[in-house]
C-alpha cells in the first residue's frame, strides 16, 4: 500500500455505513471532511475505544514506540504477519485497535518501458460505499494533541494482494467485521483472526488510472478522483 488515501464524505456517512445504533463518547456531524489526498503524519480522523466509551479523534498518521523515535521516519503501515508477534507495535497489539474510514486509496504503478515513470490508480469498493481499514492507535485522553500519538493501517498478506496494482492492500473490513474490531471485549485470537483472514477479498475493489497531480500534497480537490484519459493507462 502506498502512502495515500481519501476521506472526504461527512463521519456521519461513515458511522450509518458501520452502525446507526453505535454508541460514541464523541459528537460527529454530516460536514464533508473533503479530504482527497492524505499523507503521512498528516492528522486524520479516527474511531478508537476510550474508557468512556468509542471516540473519533484527529490522530497523526504514523507511529513508533518510544525508544524508536527519532531513528527512522513513524511506519504508517503494519504488515498483518509481523504485527501480532513483532516488538515494534508490542504496545499496541491487540488492545489499540481502531478504524480509519476511507473511500478509497492511491496506488502508483511503474511503467514496463520506463520504470521511472509511475501511473497512480484509485482503488475503491465496487459497491463505491465507505470503506473501514482496520489500524492501531494510541490516542491519548484529552482535548491537546499528546506528542506520542499516531496511527498505523495494518496491510493485507501479500498472496491477497492486486497483483496488477501493488502487492499489498490496506486491511479493509466489511461493517460487520469493523463493529467487531472495535469491541473493546474482543480476545487477542479472534483480533488476530479477523486481521488474518477478514480482509475483503480483490473482487470486491475496482481501480482506474487518475491524473499524475496527486502526487502533490499540495493538490487536494475533488478534481483528483476524476479518471485520467485512456491514453495514458499502463494497464
Amino acid at each position: 500500500m502506498c502512502g495515500r488515501f481519501v476521506q472526504y464524505e461527512g463521519m456521519a456517512i461513515f458511522i450509518e455505513e458501520l452502525s446507526p445504533q453505535i454508541e460514541l463518547f464523541s459528537g460527529y456531524d454530516a460536514k464533508p471532511i473533503e479530504r482527497y489526498n492524505i499523507a503521512p503524519s498528516t492528522r486524520v480522523q479516527v474511531l478508537h475505544a476510550g474508557e468512556d466509551g468509542l471516540h473519533i479523534d484527529a490522530v497523526k498518521w504514523g507511529w513508533s514506540p518510544f525508544w524508536a523515535k527519532g531513528k527512522r521516519p513513524d511506519p504508517i503501515n503494519a504488515r498483518v504477519e509481523t504485527v501480532t508477534t513483532g516488538k515494534f507495535f508490542k504496545q499496541l497489539w491487540p488492545n489499540s485497535r481502531a478504524l480509519v474510514p476511507s473511500e478509497g486509496w492511491y496506488e502508483w504503478v511503474k511503467d514496463s518501458q520506463d520504470p521511472k515513470k509511475k501511473q497512480p490508480y484509485f482503488i475503491r469498493l465496487k459497491s463505491q460505499k465507505p470503506m473501514f481499514f482496520g489500524a492501531l492507535a494510541q490516542v491519548h485522553p484529552g482535548l491537546e494533541p499528546h506528542e506520542g500519538d499516531g496511527f498505523v493501517i495494518i496491510t493485507a498478506a501479500s498472496d491477497q494482494g492486486m497483483v496488477d496494482i501493488h502487492d499489498r492492500k490496506p486491511l479493509v473490513l466489511t461493517p460487520e467485521h469493523a463493529r467487531e474490531w472495535l469491541d473493546p471485549n474482543l480476545s487477542p485470537e479472534r483480533a488476530e483472526e479477523i486481521a488474518k483472514e477478514c480482509c475483503q477479498p480483490v473482487d470486491a475493489f475496482e481501480w482506474y488510472a487518475v491524473g499524475k497531480a496527486v502526487g502533490n500534497v499540495k493538490n487536494q480537490g475533488a478534481e483528483l478522483l476524476q479518471p485520467a484519459p485512456p491514453q495514458r493507462w499502463l494497464i
